[in-house]
């Protein structure tokens, strides 16, 4: 029982506020020495001096750490983690280039006659982000300043502006290339361009979800997103599309290198998220916005996002290990095969509840490094598709980015919204979208071949 205390006492110090990487590592060490300890005791000899004893378990549970050399320089090797740094890099060069601006303002003015007309393009704008950068932080920003205020001004409903903008942001998390689906490719030890491949209709299906939603919203309640009237100042309705499509197009490019690249063969992600990183070097060239202050911030911005994340792989790494060791795999692994009911739906099932709500407190780096393989043995046990498994979790994972109190994607919007939106609008906002992801999810769930996929091996 000593790995479930541990797995609970690791939980309950991410909740209150501890930072990831030193809670897994310190609580790996010091359940790691009451291992050692509990294990020496065991075995005591009578008249051995507790003095003894306490050295004794000291030195077993320290040793088990001798071999975390190997596992921190097996994940430096690791040249799916390498396309991490370069994908962020890519995404904030992207960022920086005012390039969501130009999106947002032309689909803007495009849709805007249509009623919701703004929010769509928002979705839409969201879905080209997500394509060409991945980053969830720069999406959101970069909508809730530029189209929160335009949908605020043309009375829209402030939930379904504060929800729209919050949910398209997360498409980073889903659509490729996305940083979860490259965790994930590591963790689960499957290929990420196979991952890519599956995860791309869903994430397209999510879209179609959200506009359709929206469309349903406005017809029946015109004044929840009314139209906005045309802007001559714009030129005509041809101008303004061709004006959209010049917008559109360097981000359509970018798009076709990286995940092109992928889905032909041609480059592996890390090879692509070089291609991406020149590419998005290439368009700050055309659009006249390259400095080498630009470069700078970007790579420090970069180091610092992937310097996080493999600080917290290297304290799961330390967390897994601990956890093996004390046979928490082991009692997990019962718990999940004695579930009532069919054993493979069981798992599905509970697994995606315990998910979901573990994203509402804690991130998904963490999820995926340190709940993903406790419960990677009983999905092998089980005959379970790792590409399906994978996809279903990414889906998942990306509700964490939205659920109060804790989705990061709430806090991004809050940041940068204007008085008048509260925190309560923000919440409120993003219900039904989380509603959608669950649905959709279920589809993919029970019905994957839609999707071309399977749930067995």
């Amino acid at each position: 029982m000593i790995g479930i205390i541990m797995f609970f006492t690791a939980l309950f110090m991410l909740i209150i506020g501890f930072p990831v990487a030193f809670t897994f590592a310190a609580v790996s060490v010091l359940f790691g020495i009451i291992a050692g300890f509990v294990e020496i005791l065991s075995y005591a000899e009578q008249g051995q001096t507790l003095l003894s004893l306490i050295h004794d378990g000291w030195v077993e549970g320290i040793s088990m750490f001798d071999y975390m050399p190997f596992r921190i320089f097996a994940i430096q090797q690791s040249t799916i983690l390498m396309a991490i740094p370069m994908f962020i890099f890519m995404g904030i060069i992207l960022q920086k280039t005012g390039l969501a601006e130009k999106l947002l303002e032309s689909m803007g003015f495009l849709f805007g006659e249509i009623r919701g007309g703004v929010a769509i393009s928002t979705v839409l704008v969201g879905t080209l982000l997500a394509a060409s950068t991945g980053v969830v932080g720069a999406s959101v920003v970069a909508m809730g300043v530029i189209s929160l205020p335009v949908m605020l001004k043309y009375k829209y409903n402030k939930e379904l502006a504060t929800g729209t903008i919050c949910a398209s942001g997360t498409l980073g998390q889903i659509i490729p290339p996305s940083i979860v689906l490259i965790i994930l490719g590591d963790v689960f030890q499957v290929p990420v361009g196979d991952l890519f491949k599956a995860a791309l209709v869903p994430g397209l299906t999510l879209v179609g979800a959200y506009i359709l939603y929206i469309l349903i919203l406005a017809y029946l309640n015109k004044d929840i997103a009314p139209s906005i009237p045309s802007d001559p100042s714009r030129g005509t309705k041809k101008k303004q599309v061709i004006r959209a499509l010049i917008d559109i197009i360097p981000s359509l490019t970018l798009i076709i290198l990286v995940l092109g690249s992928i889905f032909e063969g041609i480059a592996t992600p890390t090879e692509s998220a070089a291609v991406g990183c020149f590419g998005a070097v290439g368009l700050a060239l055309m659009y006249k916005t390259f400095s080498i202050k630009i470069i700078k911030e970007a790579s420090l911005e970069a180091v610092k996002i992937t310097s996080m994340v493999f600080a917290i792989l290297i304290g799961a790494t330390a967390f897994s290990m601990v956890f093996s060791y004390t046979g928490g795999d082991e009692i997990v692994e019962k718990l999940m095969l004695s579930l009532p009911g069919d054993d493979k739906w069981g798992f599905i099932i509970f697994t995606m509840i315990a998910i979901l709500l573990l994203g509402f407190f804690i991130d998904f780096i963490e999820i995926s490094y340190i709940i993903i393989p406790i419960l990677l043995p009983v999905a092998e046990t089980l005959g379970i598709n790792p590409v399906w498994f994978a996809i279903l979790i990414a889906m998942n994972l990306q509700t964490s980015f939205l659920t109060p109190p804790f989705g990061f994607s709430l806090f991004y919007l809050k940041g940068c919204s204007p008085a008048g939106v509260t925190t309560g609008h923000i919440y409120r906002g993003v219900v039904p979208f989380i509603l959608i992801q669950v649905i959709i999810l279920g589809i993919v769930a029970f019905y994957p071949e839609i999707f071309g996929m399977t749930a067995q091996m």
